[in-house]
């Protein structure tokens, strides 16, 4: 007797072989994400350093692919081209932010494409990219790559951490908030930063969150000529979390900035004389 599943004779509830291995990919994509930390902006470790230049290449190629619709294979090569990106911008993060913000588009097309559910996995994605964009004086593509993270957070909605990424609306809008200091724009950075504080899901971002967006509100403050908002926004941040003040570079610095200006409120200035900045 031929021991043949009925299933597989009537043609019934057996996956077509296709559908299995791009399952397989996206899992594969799902354990890359998870293992090498990407929304978090940590390179993974153990693999070589490529040149931008190779790694743009590898881009170019999978994008090809992903538009002639070969999502399998796709799917093959994100794990490892993740990894790729990541590693050349942190070598080079000029040269590699162009690799780096197509491969984070890539990902959150694909994602998006077979219906996978991390809507907040593939929102963090394109808020990385926007801000790599950004970075990179590329005002439209981190305009339209914030829009479109915006369309995925408006169906998340802010108050959950899906992934520990705390995407939602709000995060949305205080990258806004970057994207428009590292672009020069600080009376939209200002206005963005204020409106957005006052959002409920302001209070639901990770704390971490919320200081590193107080440094870069700082920031948009000293561009826009007032010290004592950036003292104000530092002081908060110092308040919430005062690691992202006394050990990261980024903070330390914007401190210096705001100490050396006649306004600064004398906590600053006695918090930068202690921390030896300024």
């Amino acid at each position: 007797m031929l021991r043949i599943d009925a299933a597989v004779l009537l043609g019934r509830g057996v996956e077509p072989a296709g559908v299995i291995e791009l399952a397989a990919g996206v899992e594969r994509i799902r354990a890359a994400l998870s293992r090498y930390e990407v929304p978090l902006g940590r390179a993974a470790a153990g693999r070589p350093v490529l040149p931008a230049v190779q790694v743009a290449r590898q881009v170019a190629h999978a994008w090809i692919t992903f538009q002639h619709a070969r999502y399998p294979r796709v799917a093959e090569l994100l794990p490892e081209l993740l990894a790729d990106v990541e590693r050349a911008h942190a070598a080079d993060p000029v040269a590699g932010r162009v690799p780096l913000v197509g491969a984070y588009r890539i990902t959150a097309s694909l994602l998006v494409k077979l219906g996978a559910p991390e809507l907040s996995l593939c929102g963090t994605l394109l808020v990385q990219a926007a801000l790599a964009a950004a970075c990179d004086g590329d005002a439209m593509a981190a305009a339209d790559l914030l829009d479109e993270a915006a369309a995925m957070a408006d169906r998340v909605g802010d108050g959950h951490d899906h992934h520990r990424t705390g995407f939602g609306p709000t995060a949305v809008e205080v990258a806004r908030v970057a994207a428009a200091v590292e672009w020069g724009d600080s009376a939209d950075a200002v206005a963005r930063h204020e409106k957005a504080t006052t959002r409920d899901g302001w209070r639901w971002l990770p704390t971490e969150h919320r200081a590193a967006h107080l440094l870069d509100a700082a920031r948009a403050y000293l561009q826009a000529g007032d010290p004592i908002g950036a003292g104000r926004a530092l002081m908060e941040a110092d308040r919430i979390a005062p690691a992202e003040i006394r050990h990261r570079p980024a903070g330390r610095d914007v401190l210096a900035q705001i100490a050396r200006d006649p306004a600064a409120p004398t906590m600053l200035v006695h918090l930068a004389v202690t921390l030896g900045v300024g």
